[in-house]
């Protein structure tokens, strides 16, 4: 296996013409699609990988100069991509990667063909005109929580991501996710996550785009999928009846339901 596909652990199954890669999103690892990605390997080369400091990633592969900006992590996706020859290739984002997916699509136009963005956000702090559903202030004191006590932070925060209340043991998974990323790492990415805006990235998308919005996301609001799927030129929006950030564990079904009509 070359370095590249160690560095971010990657998986290939399926036996399909097209990839169809898998980005996990903050906190987690790819062992969060494992109900979506195996309905695919019929008809696609299934590709999945872990972000540098999470799950079985090289973690002395990560730069904190790299991974200051959602920048690095995008090159990382293509540098995957162009090891695996990835053309006209399908990605699958979740939540923060979907923005690393609409950067990485800018990066190397004729790797992908389309792109599946679920619980996208370009910005999560509002703007004059914006919704993004935190207040600077918010994202603050959500960092700084995160800062001086990240076991604390992932036990009350992940059943919140999570949603569906009924089901405890979804945002107990969602936990012990967050507490097996190295702290130091888990930090800098929360604030990479939390702090960067994409909205002018979304325009110059020129692939056809499907955006996956859950009907109760307290991370990404439906006004956030509205600006997404409004901004992207050729972007259509489904709403899935889902609730919570990760609608990839707590509903596949009805996630790869969606993507069949796109993909």
């Amino acid at each position: 296996m070359s370095k590249v596909l160690e560095r971010n652990n990657v998986h290939i199954q399926g036996a399909g013409a097209k990839a169809m890669m898998f980005a996990h999103g903050f906190g987690c690892d790819q062992n969060m699609w494992r109900f979506v990605a195996p309905s695919f390997e019929a008809d696609f080369r299934t590709v999945l990988f872990d972000h540098v400091g999470a799950g079985g990633s090289d973690l002395s592969a990560y730069g904190r100069a790299k991974y200051s900006s959602l920048e690095g992590y995008a090159t990382d996706v293509v540098e995957i991509g162009r090891e695996l020859d990835f053309s006209d290739a399908v990605f699958v984002g979740h939540s923060v990667s979907s923005m690393i997916g609409v950067m990485a699509a800018e990066k190397a136009p004729e790797m992908f063909g389309k792109l599946v963005l679920i619980g996208p956000s370009a910005r999560y702090i509002d703007d004059e005109g914006y919704t993004g559903g935190f207040s600077a202030k918010q994202i603050d004191e959500l960092l700084e929580f995160l800062e001086s006590n990240h076991m604390g932070w992932s036990a009350r925060m992940a059943p919140m991501i999570m949603g569906n209340p009924d089901r405890p043991e979804l945002g107990q998974e969602l936990t012990n996710s967050f507490c097996r990323t190295d702290p130091e790492i888990t930090k800098a990415f929360a604030r990479v996550t939390f702090t960067s805006d994409n909205r002018r990235d979304l325009a110059r998308v020129a692939v056809p785009t499907l955006v996956l919005q859950c009907s109760e996301d307290i991370i990404a609001s439906q006004e956030v999928g509205d600006f997404v799927n409004r901004t992207i030129p050729n972007s259509r929006m489904i709403v899935l009846k889902a609730t919570g950030h990760c609608p990839n564990l707590s509903a596949p079904e009805e996630v790869v339901s969606a993507m069949r009509t796109f993909v």
